[in-house]
């Protein structure tokens, strides 16, 4: 861990990543990409340590109420978080000034900080998104090894649901060769309408994979699927883009059970809402006890 000094924290849209770098472990974090100029070491967390003044400067002086979002270059949950707390107070933040927020984690860690979501909910809108990659407990731990089970996060789906939470699911990345198959896809299609989620995101079946991000990727190849690697080699060779053969009979399960079930499954719609922040009386600016 070190800390470094920044000069914004809010993009254009309002997105926002207190740290950089992450800790999880995930074999095919697109994060770890050369084109992202990450000048340390992937696991060696960068931490902002003037983002929080940053941020309430920003927040304090929008015109407009916002929907802040954060996850998507480093999870906002890492155990780090646990310790440093910058992501709980950039939620009481959020709350005091009339803002959204909206997140994507895969860690329970999210469940401390539910009394402040469910402050900001009441407020504004609150929306917590949570990857599933694989319903398999024991590939969940090669693939995400420094994170918590999907069961895990399933459970945790089911405890913001009945706190009224909103939840949006990422079904992705599915690896060809690995996770691509009707038994995994349908499992979490289960799990998802069991848990009653909003929408859940799809960029069809497959995996991206740039500089950076595919050496890594192929390593764990090498150290856990053995022959996987050249496989991968052969059929995508230096490609960015690297699709499942399964994609099309996968998609049409996608869509057919999502579609039936009333989950939101259409990309712009569901990045639409995650940014929507609906219209309500005048939020005044609150003082947290």
């Amino acid at each position: 861990m070190h800390y470094t000094t920044v000069k914004t924290i809010l993009s254009p849209t309002n997105g926002m990543n207190l740290y950089r770098g992450c800790s999880h472990g995930c074999i095919y974090c697109d994060s770890r990409s050369n084109v992202y100029q990450m000048n340390h070491e992937f696991e060696d967390i960068e931490v902002k340590k003037n983002s929080l003044e940053l941020l309430k400067k920003s927040l304090k002086n929008k015109r407009q109420k916002v929907m802040v979002g954060t996850g998507s270059m480093a999870d906002p949950y890492m155990p780090i978080e646990k310790r440093l707390e910058y992501t709980r107070n950039a939620l009481k933040l959020i709350y005091k000034y009339g803002h959204g927020f909206t997140c994507i984690t895969k860690s329970d860690l999210i469940l401390r900080d539910l009394d402040l979501i469910k402050k900001i909910n009441e407020t504004t809108k609150s929306v917590v998104q949570m990857t599933l990659t694989t319903a398999d407990e024991d590939l969940c731990k090669i693939l995400e090894p420094n994170v918590c089970s999907t069961k895990r996060r399933v459970e945790v789906l089911k405890i913001l649901n009945k706190n009224n939470i909103p939840s949006v699911v990422w079904l992705c990345p599915i690896l060809p060769f690995i996770n691509d198959n009707e038994e995994n896809i349908n499992k979490i299609l289960d799990y998802c309408i069991d848990s009653n989620v909003k929408g859940i995101l799809s960029f069809q079946m497959g995996l991206t994979l740039r500089d950076g991000n595919r050496e890594y990727f192929y390593k764990k190849l090498d150290e856990n699927f053995s022959g996987l690697k050249d496989k991968y080699i052969t059929h995508f060779k230096s490609n960015y883009h690297a699709p499942s053969p399964n994609n099309s009979k996968l998609m049409r399960i996608f869509y057919k059970r999502t579609n039936d079930a009333g989950i939101m499954n259409k990309p712009n719609d569901i990045f639409s809402y995650l940014h929507e922040l609906p219209a309500k009386n005048e939020t005044k600016q609150t003082t947290l006890i």
